[in-house]
């Protein structure tokens, strides 16, 4: 018998989820779920308040556990004080802690938006990188961070943004069964068209929040509710 064989029997269940993956990830299927969103998420764009690269990647740093809604309290006051990375390298923590206390774990997004500030400064000429390899070297601009940068402030898809929402309704509709954020984006880095990168975070983060939320989520009021096979779908059309 062969080693191939050998697999299929010991692992059926492995089976069972590769054939419903297959029927999932069906070109067609992918084309209505874009097709929905769009028509759902026409206008959907980051809701980090921010007016050039630099700012946005300290928005998206401070997002991290937080509402965008807390952080573009904080911001105004942060970039009126400190509106340059070169203005930003000089700040001194306690005072950085102060202005964004109210975003949670201020001592490290703190560090983390001062030591950004010195590296773009010091390796980048005070321009925030427009590569992917490079803007992962930036204090505090790990895979998410730096491809909302890249999409929003470049309009470069060099990945995709994977958050709480996206890492939820990837995984209701059957687009991936990953258990990290980094697998997640790799699946659906090869199933979506990849000028559609950038838009589909953006169309399912708004998604996330306004109806496919954690708990309950309104699936009365869904358009892709006949698109999802989710377990813990609340209704049924």
């Amino acid at each position: 018998m062969s080693p191939t064989k050998t697999s299929a029997k010991k692992n059926p269940a492995k089976k069972a989820i590769k054939r419903a993956l297959s029927r999932d990830l069906a070109p067609e299927r992918i084309a209505a779920i874009l097709k929905a969103l769009d028509e759902a998420y026409p206008d959907a764009v980051c809701a980090l308040t921010h007016r050039t690269p630099w700012e946005l990647l300290v928005a998206t740093i401070l997002s991290a556990q937080c509402t965008d809604v807390r952080v573009n309290m904080v911001t105004p006051e942060l970039f009126k004080r400190f509106p340059t990375p070169a203005a930003m390298a000089k700040a001194e923590i306690p005072e950085l802690i102060e202005l964004i206390r109210t975003t949670g774990f201020f001592n490290n997004k703190a560090k983390s938006i001062k030591g950004a500030a010195q590296a773009i400064v010091e390796r980048f000429g005070g321009k925030v990188p427009e590569t992917l390899a490079e803007l992962i070297t930036v204090p505090g601009a790990a895979r998410k961070t730096a491809n909302v940068v890249l999409g929003v402030s470049y309009g470069k898809a060099e990945g995709v943004v994977v958050d709480t929402h996206v890492f939820r309704i990837a995984h209701r509709l059957g687009l991936t069964k990953a258990d990290t954020a980094e697998k997640v984006e790799q699946d659906l880095m090869r199933i979506l068209p990849q000028d559609r990168w950038i838009s589909f975070s953006h169309q399912v983060i708004y998604h996330g929040r306004q109806v496919c939320i954690a708990r309950n989520p309104k699936c009365d009021k869904c358009n892709l509710e006949q698109l999802c096979h989710s377990k813990d779908k609340t209704w049924q059309s």
